[in-house]
C-alpha cells in the first residue's frame, strides 16, 4: 500500500514563502473505508482558501491533502488524529488504523519534512534569509451559526510569534502595523499570540533556522466565510489576501537596510 498526500511547491526566486498546510480537503480513497468524521465536518476545521490567500509573489506550499489524514503543523506523534482529544472532541476513524496504514502516514510525514527543510535551506543559501507566512484561518462561531463573536478573544487576524528569535520583533511590529490598516482606511484587529501562538511547523523551522528568519503564523478568523456551510464571501477573502499584499514592501523594506 502507497498512501498518496497531495502537495505542491512553486518557486518564486524570492527569500519570501507563503504556507497553506491547511488548505486541503482530500483523503487517500485507501483511507475512506476506515474514516468517520464527515465531509462537512471535515471542512469546519480544515482551512479552506488559505490557498487563495497564500497567492503573494512569493514561493509557495500549497497542501491539497486534508489535516485529518495528516497533519503537517503537529509533531510526528500526533499528526495523525488516533483520538478524539487530538481533534476536537470529533471521531475522525470507525476503528484504530492499522499499523501499515499509520506506518505510511509516517513515511509521508518525513519526506514532506525533509522538502521542506530542503527548500528553506535553498532559500537562505541563496539569499542569506528567509521569512515564511503560515496562513491558517480559525473558527469563532463554535456555539453555533447563530452565536456572537467575542471580539475580545478572536482577533479578525492573529499572528504568532511565540516560537520566532527575539531578533525578530522589530520586524514583527512593522509588519503588524501594515496590517491594520487597509489600502481603503479600514482598520483591522490584528493582535499577536492571542489565539494562537504558533503550530510545530513554526517551532520546527525556528530551531532550526531561527537565526536566519522567522515564522509569521497568520490565523485569519473565518470572516471571509460561513464557518457552518463553508460558503465563501469573496469581497472579503479579496480584502484579506490585499492586506498580506501590502506587507511585501515592508518585507524588502526591512532585509535591504539589514544588508
Amino acid at each position: 500500500m502507497s498512501l498518496s498526500y497531495l502537495y505542491q511547491f512553486e518557486n518564486y526566486r524570492s527569500p519570501f514563502w507563503a504556507f497553506a498546510i491547511h488548505d486541503g480537503h482530500h483523503i487517500d480513497a485507501d483511507l475512506e473505508p476506515y474514516l468517520h468524521i464527515a465531509p462537512e465536518d471535515r471542512l469546519r476545521e480544515e482551512d479552506p482558501y488559505t490557498a487563495i490567500l497564500a497567492e503573494l509573489p512569493f514561493n509557495r506550499l500549497v497542501c491539497g491533502t486534508s489535516r485529518f489524514q495528516l497533519d503537517l503543523n503537529r509533531s510526528k506523534d500526533g499528526a495523525i488524529y488516533l483520538t478524539p482529544e487530538q481533534s476536537w472532541g470529533i471521531q475522525v476513524w470507525r476503528s484504530a488504523l492499522p499499523q501499515q496504514i499509520k506506518d505510511q502516514l509516517y513515511i509521508s510525514y518525513d519526506m514532506l519534512y525533509r522538502k521542506i527543510t530542503q527548500q528553506i535551506q535553498k532559500t537562505i543559501d541563496r539569499y542569506g534569509y528567509f521569512v515564511v507566512y503560515d496562513i491558517h484561518s480559525y473558527n469563532a462561531l463554535r456555539d453555533g451559526p447563530t452565536a456572537m463573536i467575542d471580539k475580545v478573544n478572536n482577533p479578525q487576524i492573529n499572528i504568532g510569534t511565540a516560537n520566532n528569535h527575539s531578533k525578530w520583533q522589530e520586524l514583527t511590529s512593522a509588519l503588524m502595523d501594515v496590517l491594520r490598516t487597509g489600502k481603503d482606511g479600514q482598520v483591522y484587529d490584528v493582535r499577536e499570540n492571542v489565539k494562537f501562538k504558533g503550530g510545530f511547523l513554526s517551532s520546527y523551522l525556528n530551531e532550526q533556522f531561527g537565526d536566519k528568519g522567522c515564522v509569521f503564523s497568520i490565523e485569519f478568523r473565518k470572516d471571509f466565510m460561513n464557518e457552518w456551510t463553508g460558503e465563501v464571501y469573496p469581497q472579503k477573502l479579496q480584502e484579506y489576501k490585499q492586506l498580506l499584499m501590502q506587507t511585501t514592501d515592508t518585507l524588502e523594506s526591512y532585509f535591504a537596510y539589514e544588508r
